[in-house]
């Protein structure tokens, strides 16, 4: 296993400049529209008993980097640097796009399911580099003192990740809670369709970052799928048991699980793919993969797990 990934490894990623600026306007693209399903009057309702949204904050920001760790440590000798680098990477970006919709399904709350992805995306500002920063630099000195070699850490910069967060999620999230605001009618009419557009951009996303290396891909699928598997289920694990913990109702439960298990993958390519903060030169295929097919993996397992909740009463 640890040979196979170490040949994902080697691979670059080599973008175009044109590339990097249509992935940038896609993940633009989709956060105007995710703005556009908010209400204010959601924020309200959640705020006005705010354990279900502090549990949600906490398993999703402390609890899911802080258990990502810990499966990396226990299972280092199995995993190549970069995989467990694009692991931190998807630990710290914010919820996925499609979670109300998954949590709608669920029959969680879905107001609940609204509020978290836009407070956890306006905080992706600061939390994305700094939970990338802190837990990137515990795994490098905890490999360091493992293996007694001097491990080369995965270098990028902050402030300059914090820029490029703030133009592809801030900018556009509030240009879209500016329509909602200002423009409501407008906002209700579009959004489910900009919600559909937003699936078929993102998986766009996610073949761009597979069309040069998609033999490599195939060849070692195996070993990719296996460790998405049991980082994402170990993920929704996190979100169920903690909110368990915690005693918020059924279906708040449902709603924090999804959305500590739904992750914004595709704010982590759209990191890999700026050359400013991952040069083209650094070899980090396994960051890539690892990010890209949590993507994909993630629509399944949520959707399948909404289904199933679907099923079943909340009472």
């Amino acid at each position: 296993m640890l040979e196979s990934l170490s040949a994902l490894d080697q691979v670059t990623i080599n973008f175009s400049s044109a590339g990097t600026h249509l992935v940038n306007s896609i993940l633009a693209l989709i956060m105007f529209g995710v703005a556009l399903d908010i209400r204010l009057g959601v924020f309200k309702e959640v705020l006005v008993k705010p354990k279900a949204l502090i549990t949600g904050l906490l398993s999703q920001l402390i609890m899911l980097p802080a258990v990502t760790f810990l499966l990396i440590i226990v299972f280092h000798k199995w995993l190549t640097p970069t995989v467990c680098m694009g692991m931190i990477l998807v630990s710290a970006c914010p919820g996925g796009n499609i979670s109300n919709f998954m949590t709608n399904l669920a029959k969680g709350k879905t107001e609940l399911s609204v509020t978290m992805t836009a407070i956890n995306t306006a905080l992706a500002i600061f939390t994305t580099p700094l939970i990338y920063k802190i837990y990137g630099g515990l795994y490098v000195d905890y490999m360091s003192r493992a293996s007694g070699n001097l491990l080369q850490p995965i270098i990028i910069p902050v402030e300059q990740m914090f820029y490029t967060i703030f133009i592809l999620l801030g900018i556009p999230l509030t240009l879209g809670l500016l329509c909602t605001h200002f423009f409501p009618k407008f906002s209700q009419k579009v959004s489910p369709g900009f919600r559909r557009v937003s699936m078929a951009l993102f998986l766009l996303i996610v073949v761009m970052a597979f069309s040069n290396n998609f033999s490599l891909f195939l060849k070692h699928i195996q070993w990719i799928f296996l460790i998405v598997l049991v980082h994402n289920g170990l993920a929704l694990l996190t979100g169920f048991s903690f909110s368990s913990l915690l005693g918020v109702n059924r279906g708040e439960r449902r709603a924090i699980t999804i959305e500590t298990g739904i992750q914004n993958s595709g704010l982590g390519l759209a990191l890999l793919f700026n050359p400013k903060i991952f040069p083209p030169e650094m070899a980090i295929g396994g960051m890539l993969f690892i990010t890209a097919w949590w993507g994909i993996w993630h629509i399944v397992s949520g959707l399948s797990l909404s289904y199933l909740w679907s099923k079943k009463p909340l009472d």
